[in-house]
């Protein structure tokens, strides 16, 4: 039975529509919330535990789960329990990720990065670039839904030019989320006098 994932981000307030402000500035409809969808452990342990299912049927070795802080963790810390292997994650101090709280890694150690949400990837590949800086091997790259702008294994297509994760290393999610998106200049919901609001953690 293939997962409704949109109708569980429903069901839990976490798909929201009205007037945002995304994290690259540009404004949208729709708005995922992830951390909503996160909130309860039994939803979280299921999402998870799918995601994990299509890695093992890849047959992708995985040591470790690095999530990058804050939206991450729980998605990667779930994942991490899925898979049966080591849960970790990266943090920014003063604008830069970095590995902390004791938190080390083995030489071609096999980690696989996780986010709540992929949109271009570029959090997940600062969090590979500390990864690897310190020896490890960054194997794949998975979240819980994907904003369409990178293909994710089990799909068609080709990724889109914002997509910043590497062609040579897979990337699963369990469902893509392709929202309308406008420059402030361009918005309609502007034009006719709506207020955008920004959700996100880096925002309120």
């Amino acid at each position: 039975m293939i997962m409704d994932v949109e109708r569980i981000y429903k069901e839990a307030g976490a798909l929201l529509e009205g007037h945002f402000i995304l994290s690259s500035g540009n404004h949208s409809n729709r708005y995922l919330q992830s951390a909503k969808v996160l909130e309860d452990p039994r939803r979280a342990e299921r999402l998870a535990t799918e995601l994990a299912r299509q890695i093992r049927e890849s047959g992708l070795e995985v040591d470790t789960v690095c999530a990058p802080a804050l939206g991450g963790v729980l998605a990667g810390y779930e994942l991490a329990r899925a898979l049966g292997v080591r849960s970790i994650f990266v943090e920014r101090k003063e604008g830069t990720m970095e590995l902390r709280r004791g938190f080390e890694v083995r030489p071609g150690e096999k980690i696989l990065i996780c986010e709540d949400i992929i949109t271009t990837g570029g959090s997940a590949m600062e969090a590979a670039e500390i990864i690897e800086k310190l020896g490890a091997e960054v194997v794949g790259f998975a979240a819980l839904a994907n904003r369409g702008f990178c293909r994710r294994v089990g799909t068609e297509g080709s990724p889109k030019p914002e997509c910043k994760l590497p062609a040579d290393k897979p990337f699963f999610a369990l469902a893509d989320f392709e929202f309308t998106m406008y420059s402030p200049e361009e918005c309609p919901m502007c034009a006719e006098g709506s207020e955008a609001v920004k959700p996100g953690s880096r925002g309120n």
